[in-house]
């Protein structure tokens, strides 16, 4: 038998653990559940969530030295529309993130921005496509849905590996079984 976690929450080291909540709390609007010292490493954690069924998705812990970078290669955050990643887009802004950057990845839509502390941020809602990776067009969030969901789909029509979503969830689900 083989044993595949699911990934159910993130963490990263900060520098300024308050402006770090703050943030991830105007931006993205998760809500803080827990905060205090830890037992066996004695540092200071917030622990944040979107998700009833789950008591945290993101923790944030001090530790990170001034002046060292982040070693994060990207924090993800699923969102059911693109209204819902508008509404993030103008969050984002309104909080302060002047470096952006919106990307149709043709199995998804994504918003990319740097948190205060240069951890790099991915909004993203998902389309009614698989299309092999990597694959990165632009993204231009001021047109309607409607306007993008065609675009997306003229697009990945060109990919010969396209198929619906659903198709390529079966599939991975048979290969799964298979390994």
């Amino acid at each position: 038998m083989t044993v595949r976690p699911t990934l159910t929450h993130t963490g990263v080291y900060t520098c300024d653990l308050e402006r770090m909540a703050t943030f991830y709390k105007d931006v993205l609007g998760l809500v803080e559940t827990d905060r205090g010292i830890g037992i066996t490493v004695p540092r200071s954690l917030i622990f944040l969530s979107s998700d009833p069924a789950h008591h945290h998705q993101f923790v944030l812990s001090d530790g990170r030295p001034e002046g060292v970078p982040s070693t994060v290669n990207q924090l993800s955050f699923l969102v059911k529309s693109l209204e819902e990643m508008r509404e993030i887009k103008r969050n984002a802004q309104a909080g302060g993130v002047t470096r952006s950057n919106t990307v149709n990845h043709g199995n998804a839509w994504s918003f990319y921005f740097d948190d205060p502390e240069g951890n790099l941020v991915e909004i993203y809602a998902e389309t009614p496509w698989y299309v092999p990776q990597p694959f990165a067009d632009a993204l231009d969030l001021d047109k309607s849905d409607a306007e993008i969901l065609e675009e997306t789909r003229l697009r990945c029509a060109r990919d010969p590996g396209v198929v619906p979503v659903d198709v390529w969830r079966a599939r991975f689900t048979e290969k799964l079984g298979k390994a």
